[in-house]
């Protein structure tokens, strides 16, 4: 094919709106009035310092949200969507998930596209990024068929901070968790 033009994002060929799979994108997950009683879903990657700051986010939703309960999971490649096994498990044991820390742009891209799965099989998401990071968070939105998809963001670098300081960014960010979560669907 001489002179082709490849597309590496994976978006051709494929219906506009549509997410990579096929299936609707786009689409968010009813939320829930608040989260009292939620069982919250953390969806670690292994970026340096994201589950200190997931772990504080959790921890802070129980202490201040009345969230039942926290079942972290650790996905081993931060660069990769969570692998099916994974969400099925976070879908079926959590009525809301957080995932991230998106600090860098393979790793807020694969966040992202985690938020829009579990959000696709009903479960309301909320992704934390860097702010750094928004072009890349906002352009697999795009690839996902979810263009406009709303994460909440963190000043960058976090992978450089101490626990201090780590604690502090997940207590920032939380009222922007919260509103993720929370409220008719798409409201943030």
């Amino acid at each position: 094919m001489p002179n082709a033009i490849l597309d590496p994002t994976g978006a051709a060929g494929r219906a506009p709106g549509s997410a990579p799979d096929g299936g609707p994108g786009g689409s968010l997950a009813p939320r829930r009035a608040g989260l009292a009683g939620a069982r919250v879903g953390l969806l670690v990657n292994t970026k340096q310092n994201a589950g200190l700051f997931l772990e504080e986010v959790g921890r802070l939703l129980v202490e201040r949200h009345g969230a039942a309960s926290v079942l972290a999971r650790i996905k081993a490649n931060f660069a990769q969507p969570a692998p099916e096994d994974l969400v099925k498990e976070l879908t079926t044991e959590c009525d809301v998930v957080i995932t991230g820390i998106g600090d860098c742009g393979s790793c807020s891209a694969s966040a992202v596209t985690d938020g829009v799965l579990l959000e696709g099989r009903g479960t309301p998401a909320a992704v934390i990024c860097s702010d750094a990071f928004r072009g890349s968070a906002d352009a697999i939105a795009v690839l996902r068929g979810a263009p406009g998809y709303r994460y909440a963001t963190t000043p960058h670098p976090v992978a450089v901070l101490n626990p201090d300081q780590v604690r502090d960014r997940a207590q920032a960010v939380l009222p922007d968790v919260v509103a993720l979560l929370v409220g008719p669907a798409g409201a943030a």
